[in-house]
């Protein structure tokens, strides 16, 4: 199935587990990923990504950074198709005995990378027939438990801007919209919960299909939308 073929994707975050699992989906369905990263691959790219374009060294908080990041793919690409955002973190941490400078910590990887990423992407793809966003919220976003507040808020922060930016870009023929998973399988997750039945997560490659999908001509008429991708959580 060659359905983004001939688009040019590009994935922050590019270089973490959802982040190249979600690439080598996106790849095998025929399209060009750009991988955007603070650091770069931890070992050697799985074929499927052998020609992505590698843009590393690059802080999502700062919107020059990320501007930089966009117009580097773009020159080296020849254009923008569109964005995933997956760069973002997790805080386990309670009201009581954390601090605000959790809350400001992940409202800037949550929110902020998406933002600048987003913003810096823009006119690239408004200029494209079928310029896509993808964001990554969380279950969590829709109901917060003990000691992830901060997680909780800055995820639910990005839903919000999902929603405003499709309203900004639905008349230029951009779609944006998030997907909210529960637990990925990822080998942190196993690790930080060993007892768990990881067969009922939901695997990055699973992820990333319905990410594609998203990304597809299929899906031109959703936009704005919050889809869950939970397993059975």
């Amino acid at each position: 199935m060659n359905s983004l073929e001939g688009k040019i994707v590009a994935v922050t975050g590019g270089f973490g587990s959802l982040g190249l699992a979600t690439a080598r989906v996106l790849a095998e369905r025929g399209a060009r990923v750009a991988l955007i990263g603070h650091g770069g691959p931890s070992d050697a790219l799985p074929a499927p990504l052998a020609d992505a374009c590698v843009v590393t060294g690059i802080d999502l908080t700062d919107a020059k950074s990320a501007q930089s990041a966009i117009d580097t793919i773009v020159q080296r690409t020849g254009g923008l198709h569109a964005l995933v955002n997956v760069a973002g973190a997790f805080s386990w941490q309670t009201v009581a005995d954390g601090s605000a400078d959790t809350w400001q910590s992940m409202f800037d990887v949550n929110v902020k990378t998406a933002l600048n990423a987003s913003k810096a992407a823009l006119a690239h793809l408004s200029a494209q027939a079928g310029g896509r966003i993808v964001n990554i919220g969380a279950l969590a976003a829709m109901k917060a438990g003990m000691g992830v507040g901060a997680y909780a808020a800055s995820k639910a922060a990005l839903l919000r801007l999902t929603e405003a930016l499709a309203e900004e870009l639905k008349d230029k023929g951009v779609t944006v919209n998030a997907v909210v998973p529960s637990v990925i399988d990822t080998a942190p997750n196993r690790r930080d919960m060993p007892d768990a039945d990881f067969s009922r997560w939901v695997k990055p490659e699973e992820l990333g299909a319905v990410i594609a999908f998203l990304l597809s001509p299929d899906a031109q008429c959703i936009t704005g939308a919050a889809i869950p991708v939970t397993g059975r959580v």
